[in-house]
């Protein structure tokens, strides 16, 4: 494809600022424009030539665009849709990055928008929020999701689906309203489960806080979700509300025959339910790397003594090997070692693991 495109964001944060760090990663030609509520995120995007050009609002400087990003909130996106129409030349593409799809869906085709319009869901991102935080490789094999208006050109989901390829994402065409159900299912019904299970936490401690203190392992690993935003997260929800409702409905009737079983100690039925998980959750692909980024980490049996941590890290580092993150496990219920340490990748994990294994530690991968 052409690589001297113009590309327009409408807002950047995590997400958006991504995508524009990955557009001029791989096309240093493309010329990347982007409009803001907040100027010190402008500032910051031309600061770190993330973006060329920077206004205060959607403007006519968008109407030289190939493709235009919106990548607000979803309710945000939606209100946009008839300030970017004027500006909107023949062959440009519109796309959005919002969780949801159905309601920007219906208001674009409501405003004669279905030629341009394409959404788009990057099945990437972080509990953390802002363009600060935005990387390049955030959305790299990654799933991408183009859901076309129908009716629209072939020819612009064929552009499109080749931008998304060769930003390293992994790009896959849904019907609207199939996506937003799938989502419900395993994006958004989670997140409210995360939520609601520390909430529970919170409101169950004890008065000395123990639950809190000894939080950890599985528990920690399958609330980290629930640090996402909030203001998102209720956009997320009020726009796909019925999707959610119908799958929280099987949910609830889930949970509600394993209560039964509990209650009449039924080890079979019990056992059946871990094991059923478990050989499901093992057969899913590690090749998307999800909402939320996979973390690559190795956990490594130590002797409590003075300098430890700090011959460990000298190793890697004289490797070449960076650290994401390193500590102490204190509660290993579900973690098999003393010490946790986190990468920023796969090959720095795999290439720590035979170093270490080397000197003779004993390493346990996750």
């Amino acid at each position: 494809m052409n690589t001297d495109f113009t590309a327009g964001f409408v807002a950047l944060g995590l997400i958006g600022g991504s995508i524009a760090r990955a557009i001029k990663h791989f096309y240093p030609d493309a010329t990347v424009l982007a409009c803001a509520r907040r100027r010190e995120t402008l500032d910051y995007a031309l600061k770190e030539h993330i973006i060329d050009e920077a206004y205060d609002d959607i403007c006519e400087a968008f109407s030289r665009c190939d493709f235009i990003f919106l990548c607000a909130p979803v309710e945000v996106n939606i209100a946009s849709l008839p300030k970017i129409k004027p500006f909107l030349k023949t062959d440009c593409i519109l796309t959005d990055v919002g969780s949801t799809k159905t309601d920007i869906h219906e208001r674009a085709a409501a405003l004669g928008l279905s030629d341009w319009f394409i959404g788009g869901h990057p099945m990437a991102g972080s509990e953390k929020t802002g363009i600060e935080h935005s990387q390049w490789a955030l959305i790299e094999n990654a799933y991408y999701i183009l859901t076309p208006s129908a009716g629209i050109a072939p020819e612009k989901v064929t552009r499109y689906t080749k931008l998304v390829s060769s930003l390293n994402a992994l790009p896959l065409v849904l019907d609207c309203k199939e996506h937003d159900y799938v989502t419900a299912a395993i994006s958004h019904l989670p997140h409210i489960i995360a939520a609601t299970l520390v909430n529970l936490v919170h409101d169950e401690d004890t008065p000395n806080e123990t639950m809190r203190t000894v939080a950890a392992g599985g528990f920690k690993d399958i609330t980290r979700i629930a640090s996402s935003s909030p203001d998102m997260w209720e956009q997320i929800c009020t726009t796909n509300a019925g999707n959610i409702v119908s799958v929280l409905d099987a949910y609830t009737e889930s949970l509600q025959k394993v209560r039964a079983q509990l209650l009449a100690k039924d080890s079979s039925a019990i056992h059946s339910l871990f094991e059923r998980s478990r050989d499901y959750r093992n057969s899913f692909s590690d090749r998307s790397s999800g909402p939320l980024k996979k973390v690559y980490m190795l956990y490594c049996d130590m002797v409590d003594e003075a300098g430890g941590i700090a011959t460990l890290a000298t190793i890697l580092a004289s490797s070449g090997i960076s650290l994401r993150n390193i500590g102490i496990v204190h509660n290993r219920e579900f973690e098999e070692a003393v010490l946790r340490v986190e990468f920023y990748d796969e090959e720095s994990l795999k290439k720590s693991v035979e170093l270490l294994r080397r000197y003779r530690y004993t390493v346990y991968e996750r």
